[in-house]
């Protein structure tokens, strides 16, 4: 299994919001719901499209799961686990992440 990797101090993901990190050559978008220690990470690239814009999606919720909608053209994926609601043969990578010390952590 793969090291953790520290990416960023948690403040600097803002509550409700993405960002993009480069861990090792995956780009990763990285989200924070709340205003709390809970984050989740996923590919950053929408398999739509090949292009690298999930952390900007829209983080909502649906039937008690957290999504980000790719700011493209909206396709949703599930923050748990990268399943793509509208085609699951479309669904991205999923990574572990974490808060530990204040920073956030991912392991891919």
């Amino acid at each position: 299994m793969s090291a953790w990797t520290t990416v960023c101090p948690l403040t600097d993901i803002l509550p409700a919001t993405g960002v993009c990190a480069l861990v090792g050559t995956q780009q990763v978008a990285l989200f924070r719901p709340r205003n709390d220690e809970q984050v989740f990470a996923i590919s950053n690239i929408d398999p739509f499209f090949e292009a690298s814009v999930l952390s900007r999606g829209i983080i909502a919720e649906h039937q008690n799961e957290l999504w980000v909608a790719s700011p493209l053209k909206k396709q949703r994926f599930r923050l748990r686990d990268g399943l793509c609601m509208e085609d699951e043969s479309r669904s991205v990578a999923h990574f572990e992440a974490r808060v530990q010390n204040g920073n956030v952590q991912v392991r891919l």
